[in-house]
């Protein structure tokens, strides 16, 4: 749809369409670059989200052509390393979008440099997730979600969102595509037979938004489709058959009933195999904040969308779930990360390797004034420890979350557990109001607390939405 060109220095882009828009059109492409872009940028958080999108910021009339100026891709977003030696793709200082790393085959092709880890996959796909949530705040629509319109790097951890200039505003600006295939709403599929203007057609908008970053978040963690399994729905006629098995007759892959559409192991390439078999990696291993959300997009939303988890949802998930992430044991393992689950005899699911000893985790608990003093309620989250495992200011308030109104200041590690002398240890390094309720004493900054089996730990105050951690002693590679 454009032709795009550096500028001399290559600080920003122009990008041309082919075709001038009409009237309503340029309005459109006004408002989206002005109007809707400052109410983004020049907020609060405004330098946050400018991180999480490349949004045009100047239009041109030129020639009878109409342009978008656009600052460049952040440098993390072109590959550095590129292939893999022997692969038959070339794609140093190419743009990272998202394709080049939602397959294992692909991804065989790719520098192992340039496919970060398990944890970092999560990261940005947080990333993603706020970035989406923040466009459905304002009451937009990206329409048009997939892997060719967000920029990832798994390296650092960081998504990006771009061509926005086919957001959507419900009774303002109409959508102007369908979507990319893979990632279009089966309901938006089972009626593109019908006029634009039937009221039984569904267009794009927020909810078919939630299915494509479900789809995305499946992809990345996964690196196989949620609906492209084995089931046929027509022999003859391969484009009905494509219509039905991503519209109408959509069936999860995973479907914990109906096992018709399961991906044939046989058809796939050897390098795809371990991540189609979804006995053996299955969609639980995500964990609980997860998994209970890839179910209601993908077997209760899948075919209502009004079921669809939200970006919001989807984004506390992800944050939760990294607190739940240790390192595998196993240097050589692709992933290095895994989700431990709260049952024995617990290993890597990518490699197998079995977690050793003994890892303490911590059980926060959110303070409350009543009559009787402070109740402390426990919270729907859980902290694993390992070495060098870090306390962060989300961890130690409830008052703080990792999002656009954390301060960069705000941030900081302020403790880390280690493991010393057989016993497990939080040294504190940003903490003075860090509390031993156990041994009824203050831990100063710079001090450090032993971990037992039961141990209470109070992080901050009351005032400062205090929290306390109990230590519950986890023996994942045996029976607790």
């Amino acid at each position: 749809m454009k032709d795009v060109y550096f500028s001399p220095d290559r600080s920003y882009v122009v990008q041309m369409l082919k075709t001038r828009p009409d009237h309503d059109g340029i309005v459109r492409l006004r408002s989206l670059i002005f109007e809707k872009r400052n109410t983004i940028f020049l907020a609060a958080g405004g330098d946050y989200w400018r991180r999480l999108f490349v949004w045009p910021d100047d239009m041109i009339d030129h020639n009878g052509k109409i342009g978008l100026i656009a600052p460049t891709y952040p440098k993390a977003f072109y590959f550095e390393d590129g292939q893999a030696p022997g692969s038959p793709l070339q794609v140093k200082g190419q743009v990272k979008h998202g394709k080049w790393f939602a397959s294992g085959w692909i991804r065989s092709c790719l520098d192992p440099r340039e496919l970060g880890t398990w944890r970092s996959h999560i990261q940005m796909l947080v990333q993603l997730a706020q970035a989406v949530r923040r466009m459905h705040m304002a009451g937009w629509a990206h329409s048009d979600l997939s892997y060719k319109t967000v920029l990832v790097d798994p390296r650092s951890g960081s998504a990006c969102v771009i061509d926005v200039d086919s957001l959507v505003v419900p009774g303002r600006f109409p959508p102007e595509v369908e979507g990319t295939p893979d990632f279009i709403a089966p309901e938006v599929i089972a009626t593109r037979h019908l006029r634009l203007d039937d009221p039984l057609r569904n267009l794009p908008n927020r909810s078919t938004d939630q299915h494509a970053l479900a789809v995305l978040i499946y992809l990345y963690l996964l690196y196989r489709h949620p609906l492209r399994g084995g089931k046929e729905h027509d022999t003859t006629d391969p484009e009905r058959d494509e219509t039905l098995s991503m519209g109408e007759g959509a069936l999860f892959v995973e479907h914990p009933t109906d096992r018709s559409n399961r991906i044939r192991l046989e058809d796939q390439r050897e390098e795809n195999r371990k991540w189609s078999d979804t006995d053996k990696v299955p969609y639980t291993v995500l964990g609980p904040y997860l998994a209970p959300l890839v179910e209601r997009a993908f077997i209760t939303g899948l075919h209502a969308p009004a079921e669809r988890p939200t970006a919001g949802e989807w984004e506390d998930a992800l944050i939760r779930t990294v607190d739940l992430l240790v390192p595998c044991a196993n240097a050589q393992c692709e992933q290095k990360w895994f989700v431990l689950r709260s049952t024995p005899g617990q290993h890597c699911p990518f490699c197998g390797t079995q977690v050793p000893g003994q890892l303490p985790i911590m059980i926060p608990s959110r303070g409350r004034e009543t009559g009787d003093g402070v109740r402390w309620i426990p919270e729907n989250q859980r902290l694993v420890v390992f070495d060098n495992q870090e306390l962060r200011p989300w961890h130690v308030s409830t008052g703080a979350w990792p999002n656009e109104r954390l301060a960069e200041a705000d941030r900081t590690r302020v403790g880390y557990f280690g493991s010393h002398e057989g016993a497990w240890v939080l040294v504190n390094e940003g903490m003075p109001r860090l509390h031993d309720l156990t041994a009824g004493k203050d831990v100063p900054v710079g001090g450090q607390v032993t971990l037992t089996e039961g141990h209470q730990l109070r992080l901050d105050i009351l005032e400062n939405g205090g929290r306390v951690m109990q230590v519950q002693l986890a023996y994942p590679g045996s029976p607790a």
